[in-house]
Parts: C-alpha cells; sequence; structure tokens
C-alpha cells in the first residue's frame, strides 16, 4: 500500500507506523506503539544477558623456589578459581638474583600442571614477561561435566 495510505491509517488508531526492513523490496512496515516496541526489545535484551556468564582473570603467583605448603595452598585456590569457572594466570615471579635461574620456570610450571592434573589446560603458552614467566589456564571439559555428578552424590 502506498506511504500516505499506511501513515493515515496509523493516525487513526493513534500508532507509530514502524519500519521493519528497509532493505526489502518494498519496504516492510508495521502499525505499532513505538515506546511499548523498545522497551519489549530492552527486555529481551537483558533476559540475554542473565544468560551469558562473563569469566573472570584471577591470578595466582607463585615463586620459583616455594615451599610444599606454599604451594599447595596456591593450587587449591587455582583449583577453586577453575571451579567457579573462572581463568586463572599463573604467575611464577623472580626475586632479585633468582633471574639467574629462570630455568625453574618452565619446570614449576610443568609440577604446577601436573598436580592439577585433568582440571585445568594451558589457555595462553607460558612467556616472560619481564621478571614474570606467566601462562593462562583455563578450566578442561571433562572437568565441567564431572563437578555436576559430585553435587549429585552429595545430596
Amino acid at each position: 500500500m502506498p506511504l500516505s495510505e499506511a501513515l493515515k491509517k496509523a493516525q487513526e488508531v493513534e500508532l507509530d507506523l514502524v519500519e521493519i526492513a528497509p532493505e526489502a523490496k518494498p519496504p516492510v512496515v508495521k502499525i505499532i506503539d513505538f515506546k511499548k516496541f523498545q522497551y519489549l526489545e530492552e527486555q529481551k535484551r537483558k533476559e540475554a544477558r542473565k544468560h551469558t556468564k562473563e569469566t573472570d582473570l584471577k591470578e595466582v603467583r607463585f615463586s620459583p623456589f616455594i615451599g610444599e605448603h606454599d604451594m599447595e595452598v596456591g593450587l587449591k585456590r587455582t583449583r577453586k578459581f577453575l571451579a567457579e569457572g573462572n581463568l586463572v594466570k599463573i604467575s611464577i615471579v623472580f626475586k632479585g638474583r633468582q633471574m639467574a635461574h629462570t630455568e625453574f620456570g618452565p619446570k614449576l610450571l610443568d609440577k604446577i600442571m601436573q598436580s592439577l592434573g585433568e582440571e585445568g589446560q594451558i589457555e595462553k603458552p607460558p612467556r616472560f614477561e619481564g621478571r614474570r614467566f606467566v601462562t593462562i589456564i583455563k578450566r578442561t571439559k571433562k572437568a565441567k561435566l564431572e563437578k555436576p555428578k559430585e553435587n549429585e552424590t552429595e545430596n
């Protein structure tokens, strides 16, 4: 129908004429209450945002010559962060003369990854950033599948 006729119909029912598909031949329009349309679109966007999970980046720091107990505490925190679905940045910080023995960074990282086992996998390859040996790990898909089973047996 012609544009003038569509506008006249929209004014009769006191609603707005909104163009839905401008690229279509001919363009598609609807007669609707535009404020209500905007409100409903905003509600859809909010609902979609609720269902998305933002992953935070948590950092756990280690020293290249770390004690056994301190290592266990760091691993426990790492496991907790991975279970929550966060990415974990493992930083091995070298201080002072420790920079002369940077070969301990990759060795410690291997030890950390062995301790985590199937719970985590490296997302970003390890590298030196100044005085830090850094990598980012994420939870594996196997760990995601196993977690709900554990909760079911506890209840």
